[in-house]
């Protein structure tokens, strides 16, 4: 990622975060939920606490994107887990376009395709890293 997309992704991130995570968590699930319903059976069937995670770990992936390589432990346990979860990694594009759907909803009209393409990015990497990590053997 270059230096100006991770400017717009913290930028845009920061906006974002004055939303109220329950109101964020929801849409994204819901928008999640309503375009792949066969996904639904993977989650709790409470999701407040959910709803706190995905932003959780977001706002560390977005904190530390000048120094994303610091996360990669962090990040191939993650795709380990979602491995156990029952997660494919054809699921992932689908998470990605309700996470999108999901910024530009909350960002309304500061979201445009320059931002839109920064956070493409974001998400592919971090999505590509778990992918990759969900083949390797666990971490102890």
């Amino acid at each position: 990622m270059t230096k100006e997309e991770i400017i717009l992704i913290k930028r845009t991130w920061k906006l974002f975060r004055e939303i109220d995570p329950a109101v964020v968590g929801d849409t994204f699930y819901s928008k999640l939920f309503l375009d792949n319903p066969s996904i639904r059976k993977m989650f709790p069937k409470d999701m407040n606490q959910q709803y706190q995670k995905i932003i959780d770990m977001l706002s560390t992936v977005v904190g530390r994107l000048d120094h994303l390589e610091d996360l990669s432990g962090e990040i191939a346990a993650m795709g380990q887990r979602h491995v156990a979860y029952g997660v494919k990694p054809g699921q992932y594009r689908k998470v990605g376009e309700a996470l999108l759907w999901t910024l530009e909803q909350g960002l309304g009209r500061d979201w445009n395709e320059e931002v839109k393409e920064a956070w493409i990015k974001c998400y592919t990497t971090l999505s590509d890293a778990m992918i990759a990590a969900s083949s390797e053997a666990p971490i102890k």
